[in-house]
Formats: C-alpha cells, sequence, structure tokens
C-alpha cells in the first residue's frame, strides 16, 4: 500500500509535466559519487520516460581542478570563478568536452534514453569578465538555443557543456557552469531548473545543515549577501537563479544530489527539498 501511495502522490505531477521543460543543472562535485551520479541519471531517465523535456548542462570543476594539479600547476579562483590563462582553458575544454560530457550521454544512453552532447561554444556566446579580469572567463552574452530545441522536440535529451565563443574574438571561454545554466534556462523559458550540487541548498550557517532555508525570495538576496550568508561559490548560483527568475523562468530549486532521487522528491512530492527560489 506504501508503494502504491507513493505512485499515487506523483501522479498529479506526471500528469502536469508531461511535455514541460526542466533544466537541471549538475555539479562537478556531485559527479565524483558514483552512487550519487548514477542515481540523478536514474532521476533524469524517469523524468524523460513520464514525458519530460530535460536539458542537462554539466559543470567539472572537480576533475578540472585535478586535471590543472596533475598538469602541474595550482587552481585559483576569484569570487567563486575560476582564474582561466591559455593553458588552464586548454585544460577545461579537454576535460569538460572529451571527459565529462561523453561519460554522462555514454551514462543516459545506457540507461535507454537519447541523449546527444551539446559543446556549449556552439550555442554560447561570451564577453569576456573584466571587473576583475580572470583571463579566458566569460559571461554569456547571447543564446543560440535552436539545436536544444530541435533535440527537445525530438525526444533528445540536450547535455552542455559551460563554453562560449568570444564575441569579440572568436576565443573559447570558460562560463561558470550555474550561470551557463540560468541563461539556457531564461532562453527556453523553462517550467523548473534544478540546480543539483553536493550541499542541501541555501544554509544560513554553512557549517549547520538545520539551518537549511527552505525558501528564498529574491527580495531577500541582498541583505543575506550583506550578511555573508551569500558568499563564495554560492554568489554565482545566487545571483544567475535571481536572474532567470526575473526573465521568466516559474521556479528555481538548489538540490542536494547526495539525497538519493532528490530530483524526483523535487519534482514529484508535495514537500520537495533544498531550497526553492522565488520571486
Amino acid at each position: 500500500m506504501g508503494k502504491a501511495a507513493v505512485l499515487t502522490e506523483a501522479l498529479p505531477y506526471i500528469i502536469d509535466f508531461r511535455g514541460a521543460t526542466v533544466l537541471v543543472k549538475i555539479g562537478g562535485s556531485v559527479m565524483e559519487s558514483e552512487r550519487n551520479l548514477d542515481s540523478i541519471m536514474d532521476d533524469i531517465t524517469f523524468m524523460r520516460s513520464v514525458g519530460m523535456k530535460v536539458v542537462i548542462v554539466h559543470g567539472g570543476g572537480k576533475a578540472i581542478s585535478k586535471a590543472i594539479r596533475e598538469s602541474g600547476h595550482e587552481p585559483e579562483f576569484v569570487g567563486g570563478l575560476r582564474v582561466t590563462d591559455e593553458t588552464t582553458m586548454e585544460i577545461v575544454r579537454r576535460t569538460l568536452n572529451n571527459v565529462v560530457n561523453p561519460d554522462l550521454v555514454k551514462r543516459l544512453l545506457s540507461k535507454g534514453v537519447n541523449a546527444r552532447p551539446v559543446h556549449g561554444n556552439w550555442i554560447f556566446g561570451a564577453e569576456k569578465v573584466t571587473d576583475p579580469d580572470r583571463g579566458y572567463v566569460g559571461r554569456v552574452a547571447s543564446v543560440d538555443a535552436r539545436a536544444v530545441r530541435e533535440m527537445l522536440d525530438a525526444g533528445i535529451i540536450p547535455v552542455v557543456t559551460p563554453l562560449g565563443t568570444g564575441l569579440a574574438d572568436q576565443h573559447l571561454y570558460n562560463i561558470n557552469a550555474d550561470i551557463a545554466a540560468a541563461a539556457l534556462a531564461r532562453e527556453l523559458k523553462v517550467r523548473k531548473f534544478a540546480l543539483v550540487s553536493d550541499m542541501p541548498g541555501l544554509l544560513r550557517n554553512p557549517e549547520d545543515e538545520t539551518t537549511l532555508l527552505s525558501t528564498l525570495r529574491i527580495s531577500s538576496v541582498a541583505r543575506l549577501k550583506a550578511d555573508g550568508v551569500i558568499g563564495g561559490g554560492m554568489l554565482p548560483k545566487i545571483d544567475s537563479c535571481v536572474e532567470a527568475i526575473e526573465n521568466g523562468v516559474k521556479k528555481v530549486h538548489l538540490v542536494d544530489g547526495r539525497m538519493a532521487h532528490s530530483l524526483l522528491l523535487e519534482i514529484f512530492t508535495r514537500e520537495g527539498v533544498g531550497t526553492e527560489i522565488t520571486e
């Protein structure tokens, strides 16, 4: 009876989200755990199987930092964004396009869903970030989502890397994956935008998971920044979420990828999990 109750609770959400577009951003830290990643892939397979259109944008920070160290250098960050010189940019490109992205596509194909790689520089036009100058780090200046929409209409899951082509110089740029995902979410006007990481959501005290903020209104963001609640790597994440909501995305969710089937719990249950960001 318990299993039947779970299915009954999920049914209205399955009906409501059939045909809806959902963007899932998967953080590089989550992909370090085989168990966590497999759970996320199962959730996405379920979502696609019940008729949802799913787009994935992924990071690769842990894998990139590892590759940088193996090359004899030390990763450097300013304001939560990676400093990217020419050498680092090549390591970023190679790691994302040749290692992380193909692995995600292969995992989805093995579960019976159709997935294809989309290198971000095919769809994102980038402008160089200059305040401060972090090298080849860009912000999204334009999005050409035609290929992504065609894949979605054909029942394919696009798996997108956070790279961009410089509009001024045609150089490859490293784009924070949260920012890239939010830009694509805005362009697609998705029903839900979920950011999956190794955090339960936004914590008032980063050292205490019981201080989870289950709901965050964008009107509170400035105060939480001033109080130091939002800082470091959370800054670009929250800023990108706010911008997405201000540009037509219905709801944004910070989801804990360490929790088994957290995406399904977020989308197909009344309570949900993590932090819901709303207007």
